[in-house]
C-alpha cells in the first residue's frame, strides 16, 4: 500500500507542471503575438509616424481585441508594456510588463471583429500612471487618435498633448482611434506566470527586476532597432 501511495503522489507532482503549463503558453503566446502585430505595423512606412515611435516612452500592444455584447457592448484585450530603460527613459528597451485593456465606449467601433491596437505613452507622467494603478482614459490621462504618415506634421495640438496616442489595426485597416472611456491597468497574474514569481510592473519596467523573456527578445529587439535613442525634448523627461 505505501509503495502504492508514493507512486501516485510521484505521478501527481510530474502532472503539476503539465496542468500548469496551458496558462503559462497562453501569456508566452501573447508575448509572440504582440510582437507579430508590432513588426507588422512598424514595417509600414505610412502607419505610426517615426518620430512619434522616437518620442515614445513605451509602447503597449494588444493583439486581438475583442468586442463582447455587454448592454451597449464592451471590449476585451490583454497585451504588453514595452518602456525604454533608465532614470529618465533614455535607455534601450527593456522588459515587457502585462497589461489590460478593458472598456466600452469604443468597443462600438470594432464592427465585431478582432482588433489589434497600438499605444504610444508620449511622457513619463502616462508612463508610471499605467504601472502603478488602472487608469481610465480620458479621465485619468489625456488620449488621443494617433496620426498616421510618415511624420507627425499634420497632428493636432490636442494630439500632441495627448499622453497616450493609440492605434488600430482590423481587417488590414490601419487607423488612429479614440479610446476614452476604456482603462488601462497592470496585469499581475500574466507577469507572475510569464516570470514564475510575483513581480510588479514597476518592478520589471522601472527596477529591471526580470530579464527579457525568451518570447519578447524579438520584439524587445525590433524596438531596439526601429527607435534605438529617445528623442524627447530631455526636460520633458525629468
Amino acid at each position: 500500500m505505501r509503495k502504492i501511495i508514493s507512486t501516485l503522489m510521484a505521478l501527481a507532482l510530474t502532472a503539476l507542471p503539465t496542468m500548469a503549463a496551458p496558462d503559462n503558453d497562453k501569456e508566452t503566446d501573447r508575448l509572440e503575438n504582440s510582437g507579430s502585430v508590432l513588426e507588422e505595423i512598424l514595417n509600414v512606412p505610412d502607419d505610426i509616424p517615426q518620430d512619434l515611435l522616437d518620442k515614445a516612452e513605451c509602447v503597449i500592444i494588444f493583439p486581438s481585441v475583442l468586442k463582447f455584447a455587454i448592454g451597449f457592448g464592451g471590449s476585451y484585450g490583454r497585451g504588453a508594456m514595452i518602456c525604454r530603460t533608465g532614470e529618465h527613459y533614455t535607455g534601450p528597451w527593456g522588459a515587457p510588463s502585462m497589461a489590460a485593456l478593458e472598456g466600452g465606449s469604443f468597443g462600438l467601433q470594432l464592427g465585431g471583429q478582432a482588433t489589434d491596437f497600438v499605444l504610444l505613452i508620449m511622457n513619463p507622467r502616462g508612463a508610471q500612471a499605467i504601472l502603478s494603478s488602472k487608469v481610465k482614459l480620458g479621465a485619468d490621462m489625456a488620449a488621443a487618435a494617433g496620426p498616421k504618415g510618415r511624420d507627425a506634421t499634420a497632428a493636432t495640438d490636442a494630439t500632441l498633448r495627448a499622453e497616450i496616442l493609440s492605434y488600430s489595426r482590423s481587417r488590414g485597416l490601419f487607423a488612429g482611434i479614440s479610446l476614452e472611456g476604456s482603462t488601462l491597468r497592470p496585469d499581475g497574474d500574466a507577469n507572475e506566470k510569464i516570470y514564475g514569481k510575483k513581480v510588479s510592473a514597476e518592478d520589471v519596467v522601472r527596477r529591471g527586476a526580470v530579464p527579457v523573456p525568451p518570447s519578447a527578445q524579438k520584439m524587445v529587439a525590433l524596438l531596439n532597432k526601429k527607435s534605438p535613442k529617445n528623442l524627447s525634448d530631455p526636460d520633458s523627461l525629468k
